[in-house]
């Protein structure tokens, strides 16, 4: 495949080849005048490692969840998403030399007798092109004989129809990161309404793919956790619980600098307005005994429906963990053993 730009107006600039990066920054810097970042789209090649581990935070207790680069920035304009100060590039770029994810993600599964996690929706939404792409389609085909890998692709879309018939799913995970309504409205701009990743959700479980729920951020405001409440309650309406395999938590949390950039691209933001500290880790976050009111709310509600959903907590330490779920987890190591020895007991 030829690498290209191609921008929203239809004519006959519409795309515009391009022989290497010298050559790539100069046509953004021109497309940057007329347009918005998310207006381009880029298909190049990517030089980096496609297959790695998720980085994490200092001290915090995270799931050693592993990373496929297919894709950087997002199609979607969440006020609230660290790739607003994480990237700094121009448009969106979609990698059009992906022949190796396979090979790589064979390699390491089979070094490994432990259960790994991997997912695409690090830098990108997951599904948001996939219809043209293919790429969550062929992953699933060529992973479906691995046994001890589920691999995940998280969404804030409706769009999985085109995956349904897939016949051998093995353990491949379509996973939607949700919030309430109020939260969807404010700060996910272009994203599928709740309704409608509930009702994808649903297709996706009946056809036979295992299911993933993200509530991350959780954020805050004058009875959210009602809101959050109803939200669960209509998840284990429509969804059944013995085909999630794991619901993550996460409360809203920054880095430095992100309250800047996100004033200059939102000027309307709410968000930091709420009291934030600083944290072990860096990131600015709710006060610890908040996160510990919220995370426990969350774990009760759920489990009041079902305690089959592996919940987990994103970016906390292990004083969090051990208030919330009474575990004793002093690394990342402890919390991938635990996770997949029930994933492996429960779903395997």
């Amino acid at each position: 495949m030829e690498n290209v730009i191609s921008h929203s107006h239809l004519s006959s600039q519409s795309i515009i080849p391009f022989k290497n990066q010298e050559e790539l920054g100069g046509l953004l810097k021109e497309l940057a005048r007329d347009y918005a970042s998310k207006e381009i789209l880029i298909l190049n090649r990517f030089e980096g490692r496609k297959f790695q581990k998720c980085p994490g935070s200092p001290e915090m207790i995270c799931c050693n969840y592993y990373l496929l680069n297919t894709c950087f920035n997002c199609l979607y304009n969440c006020t609230y998403c660290f790739l607003n100060s994480y990237l700094n590039s121009f448009g969106i770029t979609q990698f059009i030399n992906l022949e190796e994810l396979l090979p790589a993600i064979e390699s390491f599964a089979s070094e490994n007798d432990k259960i790994i996690r991997v997912g695409t929706g690090e830098y990108t939404d997951s599904l948001m092109y996939d219809e043209i792409t293919g790429i969550a389609k062929n992953l699933i085909e060529g992973t479906a004989h691995i046994e001890n890998l589920f691999l995940e692709f998280k969404t804030k879309s409706s769009l999985v129809d085109h995956l349904l018939n897939i016949p051998k799913k093995g353990n491949a995970v379509l996973a939607w990161t949700l919030n309430t309504d109020r939260n969807i409205e404010l700060y996910e701009e272009g994203a599928s309404s709740l309704r409608e990743r509930l009702a994808a959700a649903k297709r996706a479980q009946d056809s036979g793919f295992l299911i993933a729920l993200h509530f991350d951020p959780i954020i805050r405001y004058d009875n959210f956790l009602e809101e959050y409440g109803a939200v669960i309650d209509s998840i284990f309406e429509i969804l059944s619980p013995d085909g999630i395999v794991w619901i993550s938590l996460g409360c809203f949390r920054y880095s430095p600098g992100f309250k800047d950039i996100i004033k200059h691209e939102f000027p309307k933001e709410r968000l930091t307005k709420d009291e934030l500290f600083p944290s072990i880790d860096g990131k600015y976050k709710y006060l610890k005994e908040e996160r510990i009111k919220i995370f426990t709310f969350f774990k009760e509600r759920i489990e009041s429906f079902s305690k089959t959903p592996y919940i987990y907590l994103c970016m906390e330490d292990s004083q969090i963990w051990k208030e919330v779920f009474g575990y004793d987890f002093n690394s990342p190591e402890d919390l991938e053993a635990h996770m997949g020895t029930y994933l492996k007991e429960v779903f395997l």
